[in-house]
């Protein structure tokens, strides 16, 4: 099958998300998959081929970035905040369910790491959402951030506690952010630097486009508060957990608690590293199955 995509815009919270729309040829009023990326990443970084996909065989699809980021409006920029993006997936689906040429009630919700947990977040908070597929997601700040101390040391958290506070108080006197790098090789200081963050990332990034690798540092207090394990409970709908087993980010045991806690959950359990999902074989199995989960429960 077929397929169109447009650019579009949605409004969240007094400012316009960027997306694209795809719309599958001929099917009349198809269920919708919302989509957005994980930490720190743009819609066409590694995004469109499941968004092709699931637009082949059926599925309509909105593909966004946060406020802040890409082409959408918002400041400040690059800034990587749960509330904020939780917030945006919540107006997208909002604003799809005003779409005359989507079906309103079937809406699922794709996540991927940082995104996996928003999109768990935003389930239990909306009942009205038909499903949700996650992969390699992260559900809990403290579970991430203790390998992250523990392979960088002490001098690392008091450096980023430092950053933090020192780009908090910058926000408090109206100035510019205090940025720190979003990820980087185990040697440099960065949010995240385990030993295939850099590479990972930067395969995603497509030839020729240039990515800001910078947030400002307010996230490393946030990042650690942040546990949609938590909220994994209230999550009503049915939901596709994908587990990374050599994840050198999301703790593949905090992962399963959190499928475990959903009472609808299927948990898939593979091989693969953190940035295996967008490539190569691992990208058939993975976009696979969520393929088959999200034909089962929206069409």
């Amino acid at each position: 099958m077929g397929f169109s995509r447009m650019d579009c815009q949605f409004p969240s919270h007094g400012d316009k998300c960027s997306a694209w729309l795809y719309l599958p040829d001929g099917a009349v009023k198809p269920p919708l998959v919302v989509m957005a990326h994980g930490f720190g990443g743009l819609k066409n970084c590694g995004l469109e081929p499941y968004a092709e996909l699931f637009a082949e065989h059926g599925l309509a699809v909105l593909l966004f970035d946060y406020r802040g980021f890409g082409e959408s409006e918002g400041t400040p920029r690059q800034l990587i905040s749960p509330r904020r993006h939780v917030e945006d997936y919540h107006a997208a689906v909002a604003w799809a369910r005003g779409l005359k040429d989507i079906h309103s009630e079937k809406i699922a919700l794709w996540g991927t790491s940082f995104s996996g947990g928003h999109a768990i977040v935003a389930a239990a908070q909306d009942p009205k959402i038909a499903a949700i597929t996650i992969q390699v997601p992260f559900v809990s700040g403290i579970a991430s951030a203790t390998p992250i101390v523990i392979q960088n040391g002490p001098k690392y958290f008091f450096k980023a506690a430092f950053s933090a506070f020192r780009d908090l108080w910058r926000a408090a006197t109206a100035r510019e952010p205090y940025l720190v790098q979003v990820y980087g090789a185990p040697d440099e200081f960065a949010i995240l630097n385990s030993h295939d963050t850099k590479a990972g990332y930067e395969s995603l990034i497509p030839p020729g486009f240039e990515v800001e690798n910078a947030t400002p540092a307010r996230i490393f207090l946030t990042l650690v508060l942040y546990r949609p394990l938590s909220v994994a409970g209230r999550v009503q709908c049915p939901a596709l957990v994908i587990a990374g087993e050599h994840d050198s980010l999301i703790p593949i045991k905090s992962v399963k608690k959190a499928s475990a806690k959903m009472k609808r959950a299927e948990l898939m359990s593979l091989p693969i590293g953190h940035f295996e999902p967008y490539l190569g074989e691992t990208f058939n199995q993975v976009s696979k199955k969520q393929l088959d989960f999200l034909k089962t429960h929206l069409l």
